[in-house]
C-alpha cells in the first residue's frame, strides 16, 4: 500500500493547513454549553463561507466535491491543529448524506442549504431504553393519518437535541412485518407541542446527551425519507457515514494525546528520575503508540476499500473500537503517571493542565458506548469483516 500523496493531493493539504492556521478561532469558552454552541455555529458559518462545512458533499448541494482521500487530508489536520468541532457535526456528517442518498429533490432543496450554514442542527433518534445496539428491537411508533404520521414513544442518549431543529427518527410503521422490515425513517420537526427533551447529566457535569419522550407527534408524508419500510437501510447508511467519518479525525487525536502523555511522562518525577525512563511506564506507552500507528493502518486501508465500493463499509467500525480502547487506557495511564493523587485533581505541579487528564479520564469513559457499543462492533467485524459465523 503506498500510503504517500500525489502532488495534487499535497497541494490540498497545504491549502488546508494554511487556511486553518489562518483562521482557527481559538479554543472553545469554557462557560458552558450554551457558550460552547453559539462558538461552534460562528465556526462553522466560515466554515461553510471558504467551502469547507460540506467537504464530502457534491458540489451541486453546497459542497467541495473532496475526494475520500482529501477528505481523509482535511479531517487529518483539522484534528491535528485542535480546531473545533462545527455545530451540526451530525447534520453534516450524518443528515445532509442521507438526503443526498436517499432524499427527494424537494427535500434536498429545503435541508441541505440550513445543514451547511448551521441555522438548523439535527439529532439522531436512533437509540431506545432496552434498545440501544439492537436498533431494530425498536418501539417507537408511527401512525398514518391522512397525510400525516403520529408518532408515540422514546429515544435517549440524544446528542445535542436540546438545540436541534430536525430529528432522523426511526420509528416501527408496520407492527406486523419482521422487525427489519416495519420501519420508516422520518424527519421530525423537534420545535412541536408533542417532543419534550430532557437532559442526561454525564459524570463530567456536563449535559451533551438527552432523553427525547415523543407524545403524539406530527410528521407529515413528505418528511419521510426514503421508502415506508424501507427505514433500516436508510438507518444504515447514517450509521456507515457516522463511522467512516470517525478514524481520521479520531487518529490525529489520539496523536495529539499521545504527544501530550508523552510530555507528561518525560516531566514527571517518580524513583529518582521520570515517569518516561520507568520501565513500566515506557512499555505502556510504548504499546500504546503500536497500537495508534495499527490503528492509522487500517484506516487507510478501510478507506481503499471504501474508494473501491464507492460506500463506507463495516470496517468503520474496527476504528471506532480502537479509538475507544486506545482513548481510555491514555486516560488511565495520565493519572496513573499522576501518581495516587491524581483523582483529586489538586493542581499538582507534574499535571500538563489543572483538570485536563481528570475530565479526559471521566470523558472517556463513554467513548466505548457512544456511536455503537464496543461489544456491538466485535460482532459486526467478527461477521461481516472477518466472515466468522454467528454464534446466536
Amino acid at each position: 500500500m503506498d500510503l504517500s500523496l500525489s502532488p495534487s493531493e499535497q497541494e490540498f493539504r497545504d491549502e488546508v493547513r494554511t487556511w486553518l492556521e489562518e483562521n482557527h478561532p481559538g479554543p472553545e469558552p469554557e462557560a458552558g454549553l450554551e457558550e460552547v454552541m453559539a462558538f461552534r455555529r460562528d465556526w462553522q458559518r466560515k466554515m461553510h463561507a471558504a467551502g469547507w462545512a460540506g467537504i464530502s458533499w457534491p458540489k451541486e448541494y453546497g459542497g467541495r466535491g473532496a475526494t475520500m482521500i482529501e477528505q481523509a487530508i482535511f479531517v487529518s489536520e483539522a484534528s491535528r491543529q485542535e480546531a473545533p468541532s462545527p455545530a451540526n457535526v451530525l447534520g453534516l456528517a450524518m443528515g445532509g448524506p442521507v438526503v443526498i442518498a436517499h432524499g427527494t429533490d424537494e427535500q434536498k432543496q429545503r435541508y441541505l442549504e440550513p445543514i451547511l450554514t448551521a441555522e438548523e442542527i439535527w439529532c439522531q433518534g436512533f437509540s431506545e431504553p432496552e434498545s440501544g445496539s439492537d436498533l431494530a428491537s425498536l418501539k417507537t411508533k408511527a401512525v398514518k393519518d391522512g397525510d400525516e404520521w403520529v408518532v408515540t414513544g422514546q429515544k435517549v442518549w440524544t446528542t445535542f437535541a436540546q438545540y436541534a431543529k430536525w430529528c432522523m427518527l426511526v420509528a416501527r410503521t408496520d407492527p406486523d412485518a419482521p422487525k427489519h422490515k416495519g420501519l420508516t425513517y422520518f424527519l421530525m420537526d423537534m420545535e412541536q407541542e408533542g417532543v419534550q427533551v430532557r437532559p442526561l447529566v454525564q459524570i463530567t457535569g456536563e449535559g451533551e446527551f438527552n432523553e427525547i419522550f415523543i407524545e403524539e407527534a406530527r410528521i407529515p408524508d413528505s418528511n419521510v425519507v426514503g421508502e415506508v419500510g424501507d427505514g433500516w437501510a436508510v438507518a444504515i447508511t447514517t450509521l456507515m457515514n457516522e463511522r467512516a467519518g470517525l478514524a481520521f479525525g479520531a487518529i490525529a487525536q489520539i496523536s495529539n494525546s499521545l504527544k501530550r502523555l508523552g510530555d507528561l511522562a518525560g516531566e514527571t518525577r517518580i524513583n529518582g528520575g521520570t515517569a518516561a525512563e520507568d520501565p513500566v511506564f515506557r512499555q505502556r506507552l510504548a504499546q500504546l503508540h503500536i497500537e495508534a500507528e495499527t490503528m492509522r493502518l487500517n484506516a487507510y486501508r478501510g478507506l481503499t476499500k471504501t474508494m473501491q465500493s464507492g460506500i463506507p463499509g463495516p470496517e468503520g467500525s474496527l476504528g471506532k473500537w480502537q479509538w475507544a480502547d486506545i482513548n481510555q487506557r491514555i486516560a488511565e495511564l495520565a493519572l496513573d503517571i499522576e501518581g495516587a493523587y491524581a483523582p483529586l485533581d489538586r493542581g499538582a505541579e507534574n499535571a500538563v493542565a489543572n483538570g485536563a487528564w481528570q475530565y479526559g479520564f471521566l470523558r472517556s469513559r463513554a467513548n466505548s458506548i457512544e456511536g455503537g457499543t464496543t461489544d456491538i462492533l466485535k460482532n459486526i467485524i467478527a461477521e461481516r469483516v472477518l466472515g466468522l459465523p454467528r454464534l446466536r
